[in-house]
């Protein structure tokens, strides 16, 4: 069976003492191995990173941006590999893999601009013959730890900016779905690379403490659950990095009586069932403004999810797959059961679905939940599947109330025909990300991506100018230049 092995200074290493099996969440079936990187082993990465960084960073911005030009050609001429590989160990659909590589690829077109967002400021004669200017350079060998959901598109969130401001990266990508990264550190190389300044590595918490632990890596970025985002960002900044950690989310959609319910509908479907509502940016939780809206919504929701196709990734006819694990699709149906439990009414049950000729496969149908209340633990937690419960409440206000009553805060939306209500709310609401009449509020390349509250723990949001500032350290410089034969005496006040 293949190993999936590591990439370090240009090559693929093998470290094969410790392997977990990689499943297709399609079949249930093991497709392949990887291996887990041992401290020795993510040590050589370091290593690498370390030994490539002096020349790296003294490599012109404009220089590093070539490299990256090329990459894009290169990710869009080998997009159909690098969406077969996400297929093969995501689940994902052939079309949504595709939107989520080009989200990634346009990260690095904004990297191929890094001349231009390293520009620092300059002031000339601050004081007489004195100049001063601001310049932001490069940290070191720096980070990054992945989740499984996005094995594309969050890593391009990360290197190719921190690599285009002169740093070297090593990657963590999730053990799960690890071939993608492989592939993409592989046409980095092919772009022009020099061998050591991407490298990958594959592994466990024993990878991911020693890039945590070791003095040479000065900067993690993390994507991934809560808990787990709290102790990377804890660690990190224990051991003196600089720490950006990105966790989990309940995004909720306000639906206003005046909303165009119809557009709604068709909105909400792609934002709760997309990519099997594994994404952070999901909307699992709609408050209906007033009962009329509600019934309306529930109703047309429960029509528009008739149709709906879960399969595999390559027939490009279904709108979603599986989900990741075994484990993941029965912590899903637990959630869904809780809430049967607890009084909830199940409109649309996604527990049943089949999927022929894929009987083992990892598959949840999407699922409507009415009557939902926030006591109720499927209201609390962060379901991360296809699941889509809704609540009801008298006003805006108390629907915002929920919202920032809520432990996470990175994405929100609100469908409204009002100007002035959709205004209030993007203002006064306590949540990173918001959209009007949009259910996605992604942010694009050229902003920044991150949540308030425990959805992001750091002071920067990744990717963006926040990006360039996350993988950068800003150094101020002040010089004269006396006039020959000019001496000034002795001052002992402070100089202004």
């Amino acid at each position: 069976m293949k190993v999936i092995g590591h990439y370090i200074n240009g090559e693929i290493r093998q470290d094969s003492t410790r392997t977990q099996d990689v499943y297709n969440p399609a079949t249930g079936g093991i497709s392949k191995q990887v291996a887990l990187a041992s401290k020795t082993m993510t040590e050589e990465a370091i290593a690498a990173a370390e030994a490539a960084y002096p020349a790296w960073r003294n490599t012109p911005p404009n220089k590093r941006a070539q490299v990256m030009f090329k990459y894009r050609t290169l990710l869009q001429e080998n997009s159909d590999k690098i969406c077969a590989l996400i297929g093969e160990e995501h689940g994902k659909i052939s079309h949504d893999a595709a939107g989520e590589l080009q989200r990634g690829i346009e990260n690095v077109e904004y990297a191929c601009g890094i001349a231009e967002l390293l520009k620092g400021e300059h002031s000339r004669n601050v004081g007489p013959g004195i100049d001063s200017w601001s310049e932001f350079q490069a940290l070191g060998v720096v980070a990054g730890i992945t989740p499984f959901n996005f094995p594309a598109m969050v890593p391009l969130w990360m290197y190719p900016l921190a690599i285009a401001c002169g740093n070297c990266f090593i990657l963590k990508p999730s053990e799960k779905d690890p071939s993608v990264s492989l592939l993409l550190a592989e046409l980095l190389s092919e772009a022009g690379l020099p061998d050591g300044v991407m490298n990958v590595i594959n592994g466990d918490i024993e990878a991911v403490n020693t890039l945590l632990e070791d003095e040479r890596v000065k900067a993690v970025s993390f994507v991934g659950s809560t808990n787990i985002a709290s102790q990377i960002y804890a660690k990190a900044s224990a051991n003196g990095k600089r720490c950006q950690a990105l966790g989990g989310a309940k995004n909720h959609a306000v639906v206003m009586p005046d909303a165009d319910i119809d557009n709604a509908v068709n909105l909400l479907l792609g934002a709760s069932f997309g990519s099997s509502g594994e994404r952070c940016m999901a909307l699992p939780v709609v408050l209906a403004v007033g009962d009329k809206a509600g019934d309306l919504l529930v109703e047309k929701m429960q029509a528009a999810m008739q149709p709906l196709k879960t399969g595999v990734y390559t027939d490009s006819n279904n709108d979603f797959g599986p989900v990741i694990t075994k484990e993941h699709q029965q912590n899903v149906f637990a959630h869904i059961n809780s809430a049967e439990q607890q009084g909830a009414k199940i409109v649309v049950d996604g527990r049943d679905v089949k999927v022929a000729d894929h009987e083992n496969g990892y598959f949840v149908g999407a699922t409507l939940i009415d009557n939902v209340t926030p006591d109720m633990s499927s209201y609390q937690q962060e379901i991360f599947g296809p699941v889509l419960q809704v609540v009801r409440v008298n006003s805006m206000q108390e629907g915002m109330d929920l919202i920032d009553a809520h432990e996470y805060g990175n994405g929100t939306c609100i469908f409204t025909r009002d100007g002035e209500a959709a205004r209030y709310f993007s203002d006064h609401i306590k949540i990173g990300m918001v959209g009007i009449n949009t259910p996605l509020p992604v942010p694009v390349a050229y902003h920044s991506f991150g949540g308030w509250k425990r959805s992001l723990f750091g002071d920067l949001a990744a990717y963006g100018p926040d990006g360039v500032r996350f993988y950068t350290k800003r150094k101020t410089v002040t010089q004269r230049w006396p006039s020959a034969g000019v001496r000034e005496g002795v001052q002992f006040a402070f100089p202004s």
